[in-house]
Order: structure tokens, then C-alpha cells, then sequence
């Protein structure tokens, strides 16, 4: 498939002292929020924009693998997107219609029912919210609390859902951002590079679902019947961290026998991004209820809750939003979904993604300072460590036959438990553990406890991040540490632009790792110059 793209760009360097680009970026540095993320790692002024690549206001021209935080599924002014708004713009159509029904709004709705896992689009509902994925997970959670008179809710480890403060309690750093976290549940997530067990592949994810299953039908577990289960099908700002195949079928089973509604956000991972066209197609899960965000606006602001009709009992005006008809953002979400659906874009995101997985898993080999590279799809993460920090506190290879070694950055086992006691699993009634290796998956680990993974190296994936914008690539940090480079490119890449990636992140790994090594461990500070780097939280 064609698609029109910039000239070949030049190999772009940092923005220099002066002229225009430095001016905007004093200003904004001077009278923008000190709650500002993106801006201060990428100072850069973006002026012109097409398919992956983003010209500055100084002429300079980078590739980007932030695609507004997974937002440009089709890269930046795609032309059946520009196509949809300029429909609308000159048909004279209301551009903000509140819950007002349009053409323009049925004909979104007849797309994203189409994109839908079948056994939920027969039955579902969908609520048009604000703007952004926080206020559809803040729908979702009001949603399953009015349905069920619980107010409980199981959330996991690592998760994040938005920063309003119904999202933000569900996340995993909610009690570091200074919320409350009450009525939330919190469960272990299957993080095979740094299990909570210690053990990873299919024995961690089964000690997972075990745990989970166990609280919730212990009557003195401090779990009570919760409203509802909020999971991402891959974690995304918590380091790329896809969820088994397995272990999802599993949740779903949990969730079922015990009347708990299950919610999938897929903010980030829909619309093809993960190599399907929503996560939960990998595992053949239907969720009660999913979150729907950022790529099904084409760009623009839309959110939606997608959910079982018998769950919708709220009452008029239960939850509302001001823009929740931004009929721009319905036309730009149809044009996309349909040309995802159209294109087969998530079989094109599963085959660029897995020969970008190989690539930089071929690269890792021998170079300790990557410790894992993982994702699904064109949702990829490198999560970098310092390997001699880790030896320092005793975390190498353990010796033939000796015990496991302790993690320091593993997460203490549920309940305060010691992981290596852990209950066997137990099958779910009527069948077998349903850990089978998925296609693209690790292959599984064995049952013996496993050596513990260095510590997290933020400073280096930061310099790392810097060194990308050097050579003209636009990388995202995430993961519990802010160790993790993450990769969001649009659909729509081509092979040659696959490389480029590569070679230019490749490049930028080996520079940040020579660099760290000529300092005797001190790993160099961000190059940014308005302030620390950020993981940027985006909802």
C-alpha cells in the first residue's frame, strides 16, 4: 500500500543555541506547567508532519516512534483521514452536537461494531465520553459499580489507566501520585523478565491466576465481591509487558463464575496496534466491558465504553461530557478504523513487529546492559539495566544446584507470602492449565526459580533516548523504573523505514552503552535542556 510520505531525510542533530526553534522552547519552558512531560526529553518544535516523519521548526526531520503516544495509528495526516475532516468541514455539518445523533456519529458506530469481538458487538452498548481514555475508564468504573451495587475493583501491578482520579487509583502508582487508593484490589501481573514469583513463563503466570483466584474466595482475604476487573491486554506504560495468552482466557474464567464484570482497557493496544485488532483477540477473550481511546479518533479526541447491554441499567445522564460529539473525531475514527479493517494494517503490525523483535533480540545477545526486549505487534519495549550494579548486590547467575536468588526489584509475593511456597495451580474445573505458548511468545521458562534480573537503568535509557534524537528518532520511556525504550510507530511503516528504526536505535544503544562505560558505572545525565526526562503519562 502506498503512502505519500516527506523526501528522505538527513541524519538530524540536536537543535543548536539560537533562532527561532530555541525561542519557542525558552517560552514554553517559562510559562508552560511544570507538570509538562514529552517537551522536556524532546525539545524539538514539530511544524510539518506526514505519514511517520515530523519536521521541526529548524528544518531538521526525525522518524517517530511516539505516534502521539499510540494515537496515529495511520501516522500523522493520512490522507483518508485529512479526506474525512475535510467531508465534514465542508458539508457544514455541527461540529460539537453533546449525545445528539448524526450521520457522522452512526456511521462511526456501524464501523467500530464491525471491529468488535462478534459475541460482544451482538450485544453491546456504547457510551460516548470525553475526550480522553481517563474519562472512558472513569465511565467504565461508574458503569460496573451502578450494574452491580458493588464498589470494589480488582486492578494489577504495573497498570495504568489515566491520571483523573477514579484511573489513577486503578494504576499501579497511585499511592506514589498521592491518591487513595480505597476499595482497589491490587493483583500481581504476569511480568516474565521480573516475576513477582520469581519464576516467570508459564509457572509465574500460573502463580498469578492461582493468587488471584484464591483472594477472591477466601472469605478473610480483604478482597470483597468487587464491581468489576480492570487489565491491559499489555501494559503499556508500565514497560510494554504483554499478558499471556493463557493467563487472560484464565482471568476471564475468574471473572465469569464469580459475576465480575471484566474490563479491557485497550486505549493503547487497539485499533491493530498489538498485530490483532484489539489485544483480547490474541487470547479470543470477550471482555463485559472495553475502553476505547486514542487511535479510533484518527488523531482526535474521542473516548468510548463499549459494553453487554445488561449492563446498562445507569440512568440518564449518569455520565456526560461536553465534547463527547466531536463529530471531526468521528469521521477521522471511521476513516481509520476502516482503513485498519480494510488493509489488513494488524497482520502488517504482526509481521513488521516480529522482525523488529528479532532484530533487536539478535542485537541484545552480548550486550548486557539490554536486559529484555518483548512486545507484541508494533508495541515494543527495551528495558535496559545496569548488569554490574546487579552483581555488586549478589544478583548474578546462581551456581549449579544452588537456591534461588533473591530479587530486590521483584515485587514481594502477594499477601506477604515467600514465592517459593506458593500453592501448585489448580486447573480450572473441567480442563488443563491453559499456558500453551502463543505464537510470538517466549518459549516457557522451567518451574526451577530463576536468576534475579539487574536493577533498572533509567539514566542510561534516557541518554539512550537523547542519543535517538540525535540521529532523528522519536522514542517514548516507560516501565516501573522509566528503563524501558518504548516503540509506537504508526501502522502504516514501511520496510524502509523498519530499518532506519533499527539501525538508528541500534546505534544510539551502543553510543549510551560506551558512554556509561567510559564513567565507571556513572551513567551520563539527559541531554534534555529544560529539565529531567519523563515516562510521560498521557491520558
Amino acid at each position: 500500500m502506498a503512502v505519500t510520505q516527506l523526501p528522505p531525510m538527513a541524519l538530524a542533530a540536536v537543535p543548536g543555541d539560537g533562532g527561532a526553534t530555541q525561542g519557542i522552547l525558552r517560552r514554553q519552558a517559562l510559562r508552560e506547567s511544570a507538570a509538562r512531560t514529552y517537551a522536556r526529553a524532546l525539545p524539538i518544535v514539530p511544524v510539518r508532519a506526514r505519514g511517520m516523519t515530523v519536521e521541526g521548526a529548524d528544518g531538521r526531520r526525525y522518524l517517530d516512534c511516539l505516534s502521539g503516544a499510540g494515537a496515529l495509528a495511520l501516522g500523522h495526516n493520512h490522507p483518508v483521514v485529512l479526506d474525512a475532516i475535510r467531508a465534514v468541514l465542508d458539508s457544514e455539518a455541527p461540529l460539537q452536537v453533546l449525545d445528539l445523533a448524526t450521520p457522522v456519529k452512526d456511521a462511526f458506530t456501524d464501523e467500530l461494531f464491525a471491529t468488535l469481538p462478534p459475541g460482544l458487538a451482538s450485544r453491546a452498548r456504547v457510551q460516548f465520553c470525553g475526550p480522553a481514555g481517563t474519562d472512558a475508564v472513569e465511565a467504565a468504573l461508574k458503569l460496573v459499580r451502578t450494574a452491580t451495587g458493588r464498589d470494589g475493583l480488582l486492578a494489577f501491578s504495573g497498570a495504568y489507566h489515566g491520571m483523573t482520579a477514579g484511573a489513577l487509583a486503578a494504576s499501579g502508582g497511585a499511592p506514589a501520585d498521592g491518591v487513595m487508593a480505597a476499595g482497589v484490589t491490587r493483583l500481581p501481573f504476569p511480568y516474565d523478565y521480573r516475576c513477582p514469583f520469581g519464576v516467570g513463563g508459564e509457572r509465574g503466570a500460573e502463580l498469578a491466576a492461582h493468587w488471584a483466584e484464591k483472594l477472591l474466595d477466601d472469605p478473610k482475604g480483604g478482597a470483597p465481591h468487587p464491581a468489576g476487573m480492570i487489565l491491559e491486554p499489555v501494559q503499556g506504560e508500565g514497560g510494554v509487558i504483554p499478558a499471556p495468552d493463557g493467563w487472560l482466557r484464565r482471568m476471564r474464567e475468574i471473572t465469569a463464575a464469580r459475576s465480575i464484570p471484566l474490563i479491557a482497557d485497550e486505549v493503547q493496544t487497539g485499533v491493530g496496534r498489538t498485530g490483532a485488532f484489539w489485544a483480547v483477540d490474541h487470547s479470543g477473550v470477550e471482555p463485559d466491558v472495553m475502553v476505547l481511546s486514542k487511535a479510533i479518533g484518527g488523531g482526535l479526541p474521542l473516548a468510548v465504553v463499549v459494553y453487554r447491554e445488561d449492563l446498562d441499567v445507569w440512568p440518564p445522564g449518569a455520565h456526560a461530557g461536553t465534547f463527547r460529539g466531536n463529530q471531526l473525531a468521528m469521521a477521522a475514527g471511521a476513516a481509520t478504523l476502516a482503513h485498519v479493517r480494510q488493509n489488513n494494517l494488524a497482520e502488517r503490525a504482526a509481521t513488521v513487529g516480529g522482525r523488529m523483535l528479532e532484530r533487536l533480540r539478535g542485537f541484545a545477545a552480548g550486550r548486557p546492559q539490554i536486559g529484555d526486549v518483548r512486545g507484541r505487534g508494533l508495541m515494543i519495549g527495551v528495558e535496559l539495566v545496569a548488569p554490574e550494579a546487579g552483581f555488586a548486590a549478589g544478583a548474578g547467575v546462581a551456581p549449579t544446584g544452588a537456591g534461588p536468588v533473591a530479587n530486590p526489584d521483584h515485587e514481594e509475593a502477594p499477601g506477604g507470602t515467600t514465592p517459593y511456597e506458593a500453592s501448585p495451580y489448580e486447573a480450572s474445573p473441567g480442563g488443563g492449565a491453559p499456558y500453551e505458548a502463543s505464537p510470538g511468545e517466549a518459549a516457557p521458562y522451567a518451574d526451577a526459580m530463576r536468576t534475579a534480573a539487574p536493577p533498572a537503568a533509567p539514566a542510561l535509557a534516557a541518554a539512550v533516548q537523547q542519543e535517538c534524537l540525535r540521529r532523528g528518532l522519536i522514542v517514548e520511556l516507560g516501565g516501573r523504573h522509566g528503563a524501558v525504550i518504548r516503540l509506537l510507530p504508526p501502522l502504516t511503516i514501511t520496510d524502509e523505514q523498519t530499518e532506519a528504526v533499527l539501525d538508528r536505535l541500534t546505534d544510539a544503544l551502543d553510543a549510551s552503552i560506551r558512554t556509561a562505560g567510559t564513567h565507571s558505572r556513572e551513567l551520563p545525565p539527559t541531554a534534555a535542556p529544560f529539565g529531567p526526562p519523563s515516562t510521560g503519562d498521557h491520558r
